[in-house]
């Protein structure tokens, strides 16, 4: 079958784009980190409020529901940011400390509202917990060392794609019928193959032991690959391919870092609690 140049070069581009973004965020400093942080999760954001959308029909969506919420998320965001309370004087802390009870007031009127928004509301608020919740966690970890959310993220793609790579060559057994593409073949191959880089990386890291890189490797690699079937689901819910058109040929946001969102809480407890 004859490439398709135009698509390859397009990918080729877009993936280009990507990694620049996702460098220069990670490598550059705090500041960037959290500009990182913030646009990935507002943009997560939005492919979520347009997936969930799709799948409830019936709910009536407020047009200034997703915008309330992500306004909300971004607060929250900068509420927990080191570097944005070291700017903020002791009010300015104290109406961002107030900012929950924005929720609550959206709650309410939904409830005495004539239309019924109430679950449409629900489900956008459950955007800040599958959201904005591993986006805090992330800025969290950054907080104590810097080098920790690189490795999580460079985990991710190695495990994506080493388990693409060992699918395409020896996989026949669909893993789940969620994402027919993957095998049991390509999911443990890629996550034996991230962790044993992660354990060569360990043997010469002064920082962790090896046992914790290792460790820490699997718990991304499980959390991420669940969190790709959890995004999947979301997607065969709503019948559409892609969840936003952000990267060409790439898909949406939610697409790129479905597997960070549920990887990001269990890389924090690890990391928190035996790395620190």
């Amino acid at each position: 079958m004859a490439l398709n140049w135009p698509t390859f070069f397009k990918r080729l581009g877009s993936s280009i784009v990507f990694v620049a973004i996702m460098l220069t965020g990670l490598l550059w400093n705090e500041w960037s980190f959290l500009g990182l942080v913030v646009l990935i999760g507002m943009l997560c954001l939005r492919d979520y409020f347009r997936l969930v959308q799709k799948i409830d029909t019936v709910s009536y969506w407020p047009k200034s529901l997703p915008i309330v919420l992500q306004l909300l998320a971004l607060a929250i965001i900068c509420l927990f940011s080191n570097k944005i309370n070291e700017l903020l004087p002791a009010y300015g802390r104290i109406v961002f400390m107030l900012l929950p009870i924005v929720p609550a007031l959206l709650l309410l009127g939904s409830v005495l509202s004539k239309k019924n928004s109430f679950f449409a509301l629900l489900q956008s608020t459950g955007g800040l917990m599958y959201i904005t919740l591993p986006m805090l966690l992330l800025l969290n970890i950054h907080t104590y060392d810097t080098a920790l959310p690189i490795a999580v993220i460079l985990m991710i793609w190695c495990n994506d794609t080493m388990a693409y790579l060992v699918g395409s060559f020896i996989g026949k057994h669909q893993f789940s019928p969620i994402s027919p593409n993957k095998t049991w073949e390509g999911v443990i191959g890629g996550a034996l193959l991230t962790v044993i880089g992660a354990g060569i990386y360990g043997y010469y890291s002064e920082t962790y032991r090896l046992m914790d890189w290792m460790a820490l490797a699997l718990c991304v690699t499980i959390a991420g690959t669940l969190g790709d079937l959890m995004e999947s689901k979301l997607k065969r819910m709503a019948d559409i391919k892609d969840s936003g058109t952000l990267m060409p040929g790439h898909g949406g946001a939610l697409d790129r870092f479905d597997s960070l969102l549920v990887a990001a809480p269990f890389a924090f407890v690890y990391s928190y609690y035996f790395m620190r």
